[in-house]
Formats: C-alpha cells, sequence, structure tokens
C-alpha cells in the first residue's frame, strides 16, 4: 500500500470528521435532553439488556397456553421472584371461579401517581402445538411460541422497573402490574375473569398495555375495537318444498337468515371502523350448534323446506357508542320477518371497545417525547382497523390516560411464524422506563 502524505491524511482527517458531525451531535442532543436519572435509566438497560434476553428465552421455553393451567402458573413462579426483589408487594388470584389458571398482580405502593402496567402470562400455543421453543435466526431475531405475544412485553416491564430501582427512581412512584393469566382465551364468566384488572384500575392515572400491536416500534395504540359476539335464530315452517312462498307456508328459516344478513351488509357495512362477521351458518330440518358458537350439524331435505337456521358471528365496533348503535340497527333488522318464519339475536358483550380519547393522545405524545429524546425515532398512533380487542379496554372507564402496543416489536404472533426483533427490546424498555419515571414526576 502507498503510504499517504500529509496533506493527504489530513484531507482525511477533515472529510472524516464532516461525515461524524451529524451523528455526534444526534448524540449530544439525545444525551442534553435526559436528565441525569434518565441517562442512568437507559444505561442501566443496556448493561442487562443479556439478562433479559435470557429471561426472554427461559418465558418463552414454558409452555403456558392459557388451558395448561399448570405451565400459567410456571410463569408466574419465574416472574414473582423477581417482582419481589424490586421491592413489590406479590399476590396470585386465583381462577377457579372462572376455570382458568388465575393472575399475576404486583403492587409498589409510593407517593407518585398511580400507574397500571398490563401484561398477560398466556400464549395461543397448548402443549399439542409443535411450536414449542425459542429459536435463534440470528444475532438480531429470534422465533418462538408468544416471543412477542406477549413474553417479550412481559419481560421489558421487568427490565424497565430494574432500571428504575437501579437509577434511584423506583422507591417515588406507584404502581401495580396485573398479568393476566387468560388473555388468549378469557374464562368465564367474563366479569370474574377480569375483576383483578378492573379492580386494580380504580384510581390509577395512567395506563399502559405491553402487547405487540401493530409489531412496529414506529408506533402505539390509542384506540383498539371491541370484540362482541352474535348468534342469530331463524324459524320457518317446514313442508315440502313445491309449497316454498305459498301463503301457508311461508319463505323458510334459511330465506329469513338470508335476508337478516343481507340487510346487515347493506346497512352497515360502510361505516368506518365497524366490522361484523357471519363465521358459522347451519341451516335444515334438524339443527345443532354448540355452545361455543364454533361447531354445528345440520340435516335437512332438497325438497323440504327449512325449519331451522342458526349464524353465529363477531361484531367489533371503536367505540361504545358505535357498538350500542350497530346492536340497536342489527335487532331492527331482525324484527321484520318474511311470511311465516320469525327470528331472534342475542349479542354476548365480550371485550369492550377502547375509543380514542384527549387523555389517550396526550399519553402518545409523552410517549412519543421519550422515545425522540432517547433518539430511537418518533411514535405514532395505530389504525384502529389495526388494533384488535385487548385486555387494557377492560380499563377504558376508569382510567383517563391510556396507550397499548408498547411491547416487544416483531411480526406473525399467534402464528408458528412468531418472530421477534430482538434488537428493540432494550430500545422498549428504556421508553417505557422514562415515560414512567416522567409521568411520576409530572402527574399529580
Amino acid at each position: 500500500m502507498t503510504p499517504l502524505t500529509t496533506r493527504a491524511r489530513a484531507a482525511l482527517l477533515v472529510a472524516a470528521s464532516v461525515a461524524l458531525a451529524p451523528t455526534l451531535a444526534a448524540a449530544q442532543s439525545t444525551q442534553s435532553s435526559l436528565d441525569a436519572t434518565e441517562r442512568a435509566i437507559a444505561s442501566s438497560v443496556d448493561s442487562h439488556n443479556a439478562d433479559a434476553l435470557a429471561l426472554l428465552e427461559r418465558l418463552v421455553n414454558i409452555n403456558s397456553g392459557t388451558l395448561n393451567l399448570a405451565g400459567v402458573r410456571q410463569v408466574t413462579d419465574v416472574l414473582r421472584p423477581r417482582l419481589d426483589s424490586l421491592g413489590f408487594t406479590t399476590r396470585w388470584v386465583d381462577g377457579a371461579a372462572f376455570h382458568r389458571a388465575g393472575h399475576l398482580v404486583a403492587e409498589h405502593r409510593g407517593p407518585g401517581p398511580k400507574l397500571l402496567l398490563i401484561g398477560h402470562l398466556d400464549t395461543v400455543f397448548e402443549p399439542s402445538s409443535p411450536f414449542q421453543r425459542f429459536e435463534r435466526l440470528n444475532d438480531s431475531t429470534a422465533r418462538g411460541p408468544g416471543v412477542i405475544d406477549m413474553k417479550g412485553g412481559d419481560v421489558i416491564i421487568l427490565a424497565a422497573l430494574r432500571a428504575l430501582k437501579d437509577a434511584g427512581a423506583l422507591d417515588r412512584m406507584n404502581v401495580t402490574i396485573v398479568y393476566d393469566g387468560d388473555e388468549e382465551e378469557p374464562g368465564a364468566p367474563l366479569s370474574a375473569a377480569r375483576k383483578a384488572l378492573v379492580d386494580a384500575a380504580r384510581g390509577a392515572h395512567v395506563a399502559l398495555g405491553f402487547e405487540d400491536g401493530a409489531g412496529d416500534p414506529k408506533t402505539a395504540i390509542i384506540s383498539r375495537r371491541g370484540a362482541a359476539s352474535w348468534t342469530l335464530t331463524t324459524t320457518g315452517v317446514p313442508a315440502h318444498s313445491s309449497q316454498i312462498f305459498q301463503p301457508e307456508v311461508g319463505a323458510g328459516a334459511v330465506y329469513e337468515a338470508a335476508r337478516i344478513l343481507n340487510e346487515f351488509y347493506t346497512q352497515l357495512s360502510r361505516e368506518q371502523y365497524l366490522t361484523f362477521n357471519p363465521g358459522l351458518a347451519a341451516g335444515g330440518t334438524l339443527v345443532a350448534v354448540d355452545t361455543t358458537g364454533t361447531q354445528g350439524t345440520a340435516a335437512g331435505k332438497r325438497n323440504v323446506v327449512a325449519e331451522h337456521m342458526t349464524v353465529t358471528g363477531d361484531l367489533r365496533a371503536l367505540s361504545p357508542q358505535q357498538y350500542a348503535g350497530a346492536k340497536r340497527t342489527m335487532e331492527g333488522i331482525v324484527a321484520k320477518h318474511l311470511p311465516r318464519t320469525s327470528a331472534s339475536i342475542a349479542f354476548d358483550d365480550g371485550y369492550p371497545p377502547m375509543a380514542p380519547t384527549a387523555g389517550n393522545r396526550k399519553l402518545l405524545s409523552m410517549y412519543d417525547k421519550a422515545a425522540r429524546d432517547l433518539g430511537t425515532g418518533a411514535v405514532v398512533a395505530v389504525d384502529p382497523s389495526r388494533a384488535g380487542a385487548a385486555d387494557v379496554a377492560f380499563v377504558a372507564p376508569f382510567v383517563p390516560m391510556i396507550i397499548d402496543g408498547i411491547g416487544l416489536s416483531g411480526h406473525d404472533d399467534h402464528s408458528e411464524k412468531e418472530t421477534a426483533d430482538l434488537r428493540m427490546l432494550p430500545v422498549q424498555t428504556k421508553r417505557a422506563a422514562v415515560l414512567l419515571y416522567r409521568l411520576t414526576r409530572t402527574l399529580q
């Protein structure tokens, strides 16, 4: 290699300093945007990131499908001592009353405003699933059951609190954590299954949900559509098919159901954020649908007018008002019958909606500022059509400021391709920890 001249070396140094200037300026700007405690929080997150990754792998390797009650409790056995060591008072809420494992609740009483953090212990992958183990794909990604939905979020909660503890900020904080054990398949009655969460929400100033949301770290959730279910039942006069539409026979149960579904579509399908999907339909002379509304049988003949039809479906709306309006419209449609038929519809309210509010928008702006001050980029609201139902919606009537979807980023949750972006574990942890610190200082 030919040696560089003094002039050439000087030119390279100047070029390098020019190239580095934006990076150095950004780093200095980020540092100046954080106070000493916030810088200590960020440093702690980085120093303990390997521990957080190890904990994530350990949790993912525990099968905690909702109906694997022992597995859900095993996840609790890992999390609970770590919360105890941070100064939380922990308790287990037994789930026998709602036919599930139960919930882990942890409280840290302090002088600050009450902050509610929400996670869940269970996944959609039961022991029968072939998808059971954490697998590193490369330095930045890993695949595994529940790695983003939502064991990654569970780890972020713990890692953020540990960083706050290390920075000397946790002692002044008033934090309650609820890790539900049945988010993926809630127990019944739902009022009992969500009582611990609702009780924890009372008096809270802020609620943060650590679901993976849209899987994009540039977004968070300020509104979620609720998920209800409905069952439509129609009846007609059984008769020989050659007599259908005659005054004494009428239209039959299947035509009545078809009329109703068509009117649902005609009157409601263009309303933004409202969806109503008929997922199962069974009609004929004899019809039987199980109590879950997911399996059924039907028997009939081509030359016999159908006597019965049952249709089950779901209903999703962005606000309680939109949900109530849709129900009224659907009930009005059902009340009008074709000749010699009858019909009824029943709703199961399920997960409530979480409407976008001024408080939620304010909280998002605070989270966005924390993210930008950390140098990790801006955060905007997710389109509600990409945000399904989640536990955080149950606290919406009680908590004035809520955001969700600030857990671990990735893609393909609820599938055997569920994958996490491990680079975002410390990023999301820092954002959450700095936000919690600032909330404690600014809210009264």
